[in-house]
C-alpha cells in the first residue's frame, strides 16, 4: 500500500516508520531541505524527548482534550519512545523531575535514530517539496498535489504539517488548509506556552531584573481576585515580562480563560510570585528578625542579600516602600510584616500573552471531534490520517 505523509517532523517521521514497519511503502513530503527542523531546538537543543512518568499522571496536564489521546497511549507511550530511541543507540538519562533527555544533550542524536530507521525500512524522504492540497474522489484519498502541480499518487495520506508556532521551521499552518478545504473544522490556532507580558506599572521590575531565574518558588494567576492557575517550580524575568516552565504553562490556562483579551486590557490580571513557599508568615518574620539582628548597623538596601538574589533588591524596596537608607535596627514592626507580605505576594500586572513566535506549541488544530481516536483516521475523508500538533490537543509543560 502507497502511504504518503505530509510533514517530516517528529509526529510524521513516526508515522512513516509505524507505516513502513507495518509493510506499506512509504514517502515522506517536507517542505524544507532536511527533516526534523523543530526537534532540533527542542530543550534548548538538548531534546527534551518526554517524561518517565505514569501516562495517568500525563493525563492530568492535558487541558485541552485529554479523553482523545486514551487510546493513543494505550497504543504508544513515553515508555515504547524511549526504547525505540534505545534500540537506535541513543543513550537516555532521566533529570530531576522525570525528564528525559539523551546522555549527549545533543538534539541531533535523536533526529539521527530516526532518520537511521526511516532509511532502514526504505522509506524516501523528499525535500524542499511543498504539499498544497489533497486529492479526493468520492470521498476517499487518492494523492497529493504539489505547489508546483506535480502529483503523488497515494492509498493513505497521513498529514503531519505541524501548527503554527516557530514558522521559521516551516511550521506555518499549511495542513490547517488543508483540511478546511476537505471540509474539517479547525479550532482557532493560537500560540501556547509561551511568555507573559507585563504592564508598564511591572516593566521597569522586569527589565531591571532580566535574566534573573528564580527556582522553587510558587505563583498564582488572578483575575479579579479569582484565582485561576496555581503551580510550583521555576520561571524567568525577561525584558518585556515573565517566562520559564511555570509561567508557560500558566499561558494555556490563561489562552482558554473568557474574555482574557478585555481582562488584560482593564489591568485585570495579576500575578502574585511566593519567593519563600517553603516559610509561612511566622517563620518569615524569625528569619527576617535574625538577619536584621546580624546586620543592624546596615542600612535596609544592604540587609537583603541572605533574603534575595541581588537583582531583586532594588525592585523589592520600591514594593515595601520603606527608605532603603535606613537602618535595620530603626525598621518597625509593620514595616517587617510589610516585608513579609512583600516576600509571600511579590504581584505583577500582566497585560498580554506572548506573540506565535514565542510559542513552543499550538493550541488548537483540527477537532477531534473528526478524527477516530483509536486509528487518528479523518471521520470525513476515508483514508486521511493526522498526527502530532496539527490535532487541537496540547498539554503544559512542567515537572510531573
Amino acid at each position: 500500500m502507497r502511504v504518503l505523509v505530509i510533514g517530516g517532523g517528529p509526529a510524521g517521521m513516526m508515522s512513516a516508520i509505524t507505516s513502513a514497519e507495518n509493510g506499506n511503502n512509504v514517502t515522506i513530503l517536507e517542505k524544507n531541505n532536511s527533516c526534523g527542523k523543530k526537534l532540533l531546538i527542542t530543550g534548548k537543543g538538548r531534546c527534551n524527548i518526554t517524561n518517565s512518568a505514569d501516562i495517568s499522571d500525563f493525563m492530568k496536564y492535558i487541558p485541552g482534550n485529554p479523553r482523545f489521546l486514551f487510546s493513543a497511549f494505550n497504543n504508544y507511550n513515553n515508555l515504547n519512545i524511549i526504547d525505540f530511541l534505545k534500540k537506535q543507540g541513543v543513550k537516555i538519562k532521566v533529570e530531576r523531575g522525570g525528564r528525559v533527555f539523551p546522555v549527549s544533550d545533543n538534539a541531533q542524536d535523536v533526529l539521527n535514530a530516526f532518520l537511521r530507521r526511516l532509511k532502514e525500512l526504505d522509506v524516501d524522504i523528499i525535500t524542499n517539496c511543498q504539499a498544497d492540497s489533497i486529492i479526493v474522489e468520492d470521498g476517499i484519498v487518492k494523492g497529493v498535489k504539489t505547489e508546483n502541480g506535480k502529483e503523488f499518487l497515494a492509498d493513505k495520506i497521513i498529514l503531519a504539517t505541524g501548527g503554527i508556532t516557530y514558522p521559521v521551521t516551516g511550521s506555518t499552518g499549511d495542513g490547517y488548509k488543508m483540511a478546511s478545504d476537505l471540509g474539517h473544522i479547525i479550532e482557532k490556532p493560537e500560540p501556547a506556552l509561551v511568555p507573559l507580558n507585563c504592564s508598564n506599572i511591572s516593566l521597569k521590575t522586569c527589565k531591571e531584573a532580566q535574566g534573573l531565574s528564580l527556582k522553587n518558588i510558587a505563583i498564582r494567576v488572578l483575575t479579579e481576585n479569582h484565582i485561576i492557575y496555581e503551580d510550583f517550580g521555576e520561571m524567568l524575568f525577561t525584558h518585556f515580562g515573565v517566562s520559564g516552565p511555570v509561567i508557560l504553562s500558566a499561558s494555556s490556562i490563561l489562552l482558554r480563560y473568557k474574555n482574557i483579551d478585555d481582562l488584560f486590557e482593564n489591568g485585570k490580571v495579576k500575578l502574585q510570585i511566593d519567593l519563600k513557599p517553603a516559610l509561612d508568615k511566622e517563620k518569615l518574620d524569625l528569619r527576617i528578625r535574625r538577619d536584621f539582628e546580624e546586620f543592624k548597623n546596615k542600612q535596609y538596601k544592604n540587609s537583603l542579600d541572605k533574603l534575595l538574589p541581588q537583582k531583586l533588591i532594588n525592585p523589592f524596596i520600591e514594593y515595601t516602600k520603606i527608605n532603603p537608607a535606613k537602618k535595620v535596627n530603626e525598621i518597625t514592626k509593620e514595616e517587617r510584616a510589610k516585608i513579609v507580605d512583600t516576600l509571600k505576594c511579590f504581584e505583577l500586572e500582566l497585560d498580554g500573552l506572548g506573540r506565535k513566535e514565542e510559542g513552543i506549541i499550538t493550541a488548537g488544530g483540527i477537532s477531534t471531534k473528526e478524527i477516530n481516536p483509536k486509528t487518528m483516521e479523518s471521520k470525513i475523508i476515508k483514508g486521511l490520517y493526522f498526527a502530532g500538533e496539527i490535532i487541537d490537543v496540547d498539554a503544559l509543560t512542567r515537572r510531573l
